[in-house]
């Protein structure tokens, strides 16, 4: 026990305990994930996220102590993105074909998100920087931070958002999609990538290659549009 005690305070403190903890709870999750037969309700990464959160609370750990190590995955979120080209390059002439209505599908579909949830923040009253901050949570999290601040939201915030977004969407997504009876995995995968970015990408890449690979369309195409339009509108109205 005592040695157990050493090595937890040796880890706890160094960059390698945040790269362990990260590496083993996701392993184990995704694990559990495909026991399941990759459930929506088991996503690893909100079983993830839940995990460390509490472990962290727990143990007392700070979190620049867990990041340190954390970081060297941080990372790979980048790659990680770019990655979700090969699947589209895959099907290019498809893609090609139906570039207006997926191009108006996403502007369309961009603009429900980020306005519905600009008008129900709006509704109860919340302050303007987090209804501004709202309007970003359908896009991906680095850029959806830099866009609130530049409509002048907060960046931490839109990030929150954004991650919720991605997990609430990942996690009901498919339940919804079998209540319309929406059964493409074009059509499932692109509402997804439109609905919750990144995360809703993983997910549909992990149930079929063309829905991935429309999901990852639609994220890239949600980054370009939002941050087109969006501070665009935002000057325009009056009062946001």
């Amino acid at each position: 026990m005592q040695s157990f005690v050493q090595l937890w305070i040796y880890l706890s403190a160094s960059p390698l305990f945040g790269l362990t903890a990260t590496l083993a709870v996701y392993v184990s999750a995704q694990w559990w994930y495909a026991r399941v037969d990759h459930a929506p309700w088991a996503n690893p990464v909100l079983w993830s996220v839940a995990t460390l959160a509490t472990g962290l609370t727990l143990t007392g750990v700070a979190y620049p102590t867990y990041f340190s190590g954390a970081q060297f995955i941080h990372f790979l979120l980048g790659p990680a993105v770019v990655a979700l080209g090969w699947p589209m390059w895959q099907r290019r002439a498809q893609l090609r074909a139906r570039a207006l209505p997926l191009a108006l599908a996403a502007l369309v579909g961009g603009a429900a998100a980020s306005l519905s949830a600009v008008a129900l923040g709006w509704a109860v009253g919340l302050p303007l920087d987090v209804v501004r901050s709202l309007a970003t949570k359908s896009v991906t999290a680095p850029v959806a931070m830099g866009i609130a601040a530049q409509i002048g939201g907060s960046a931490a915030l839109a990030a929150v958002f954004s991650a919720l977004t991605g997990l609430i969407g990942a996690l009901t997504g498919p339940y919804l999609f079998n209540l319309l009876r929406l059964r493409g995995p074009e059509l499932r995968g692109f509402a997804l990538g439109t609905a919750a970015h990144g995360i809703g990408a993983a997910r549909a890449l992990q149930v079929h290659p063309d829905a991935g690979a429309y999901a990852g369309l639609a994220l890239g195409l949600q980054v370009i549009f939002t941050s087109l339009w969006l501070p665009a509108l935002m000057r325009w109205l009056p009062g946001l």
